[in-house]
């Protein structure tokens, strides 16, 4: 009897302290809801190869003992679109590619089709080369349809339904002008890329209502950017750019998402002023992305430092100019922040920057351009693995506080290295 009942108390104790544990799990599962997830993310194969592939450095060594992970979900990674250097861009199963390499902030470019619905698509004009579009009957709707031997198309989510925006399917970014068929226009992707992630069918094209569907369900951060389009078809159909501008954030309200979940973005900065005055709980953290670029000709310019000031002044808090703009290389070939990097940070202002893997750098990187033109000679970055250095002086030095890429897993990677 005695040892029965020893039996039963040890089993008594056991249960409770098995449902104190659970209910703490519980408390600690609440206490995260909404935070990025820290389990199960897979950075894939890509950054070991870039890393093994670097110099002897202090930064290969670091980058190397983090081999074994564990690998988690990291708002310093944000999706460019997805995952596009493998999956079609804002499509469903690009957007999951990103989720599962770690990215905590994924992007929807947002534009609107013929009948006021917001979609994901990074240009109002761009389904003739991002959609199978032209190769369907709903060619006939496009602003300038596709045809043998004619003008360059341009199809348009403004041109078609939601209904009709729902029955195409989305491909790699590309075409092929000099193609004599609707189905041969739609190749030409670069050999840098892939078609491998395009069959099955694959690429389901991405409401904005779907999207943050999505991201609710994964618990990271979303980060819509509210792209420009015809203003007269903006007039036409939700009244004006202002209306537009709400719409899209009525869309997120509707949703019950947190406004910290969401940096809204605008290259337009009346669009981010807007959401700043009209919708405080958003504004506070919306995002100006900044179109500077010191590698065109001629260049587009930086804000100077009064208009860094007076951007502070109207309530701005972050600022994303592209990464060619925040770093330099110096006379003995070191990566170091740019005058304009500097600047900005010494005008309060966060930083965001893209795009990260978003360049053909497998050849090197003399004479790219683009995001590595602050190196116009390849003489810091000289092939893909490099990339690595321009990320740890934007982390480092610029102290960027989220980078975006079209391969999130590589800056998964670091993030989770460096403690991001």
């Amino acid at each position: 009897m005695r040892d029965s009942l020893r039996f039963l108390t040890t089993v008594l104790l056991l249960s409770i302290l098995a449902s104190v544990a659970t209910a703490g799990g519980r408390d600690d599962d609440d206490d995260r809801r909404g935070r990025p997830e820290r389990l199960n993310v897979q950075v894939g194969v890509r950054p070991f190869y870039l890393v093994e592939g670097m110099d002897d450095s202090a930064l290969k060594d670091q980058l190397k003992q983090c081999q074994a992970g564990p690998f988690y979900t990291s708002r310093f990674s944000i999706s460019h679109r997805g995952a596009p250097l493998e999956f079609p861009e804002h499509s469903r199963e690009s957007y999951a590619a990103a989720h599962r390499m770690g990215a905590g902030i994924i992007e929807c470019d947002v534009t609107f089709t013929r009948d006021g619905e917001l979609v994901c698509r990074h240009s109002e004009c761009d389904l003739h080369t991002t959609t199978n579009i032209v190769a369907t009957p709903l060619n006939n709707a496009c602003t300038v349809p596709w045809t043998k031997g004619g003008p360059a198309p341009k199809c348009c989510t403004s041109d078609i339904s939601l209904s009709e925006f729902k029955s195409l399917k989305a491909k790699m970014d590309a075409s092929n002008p000099a193609a004599t068929t609707a189905e041969g226009f739609l190749g030409g992707t670069p050999a840098w890329r892939t078609d491998l992630y395009t069959g099955r069918p694959a690429g389901n094209v991405v409401t904005l209502k779907e999207h943050i569907e999505l991201i609710q369900q994964w618990g990271v951060g979303q980060t819509p950017e509210l792209k420009s389009g015809d203003p007269a078809r903006i007039q036409a159909v939700f009244g004006g750019q202002a209306q537009y501008a709400q719409k899209m954030i009525d869309t997120y309200k509707a949703a019950g998402v947190h406004p910290r979940e969401v940096w809204a973005q605008s290259f337009d900065l009346n669009d981010i002023l807007y959401w700043i005055h009209n919708e405080p709980a958003f504004g506070r953290q919306a995002v100006y992305l900044d179109s500077v670029d010191p590698t065109t000709n001629p260049p587009i310019p930086r804000q100077t430092n009064a208009q860094l000031a007076a951007l502070k002044s109207a309530g701005v808090q972050i600022i994303a100019p592209p990464i060619q703009a925040l770093l330099a290389v110096s006379a003995t070939g070191q990566v170091l922040p740019s005058q304009y990097a500097l600047d900005i940070n010494a005008a309060g202002l966060k930083i965001i920057t893209w795009s990260f893997e978003r360049v053909d750098l497998t050849k090197g990187a003399a004479g790219k351009g683009s995001y590595y033109g602050f190196d116009p000679t390849g003489a810091a970055i000289r092939r893909d693995s490099d990339m690595y250095k321009a990320l740890d002086v934007l982390a480092k030095q610029v102290k960027v506080i989220g980078l975006f890429s079209d391969w999130p897993g590589t800056v998964t990677y670091y993030a989770n290295c460096m403690g991001l």
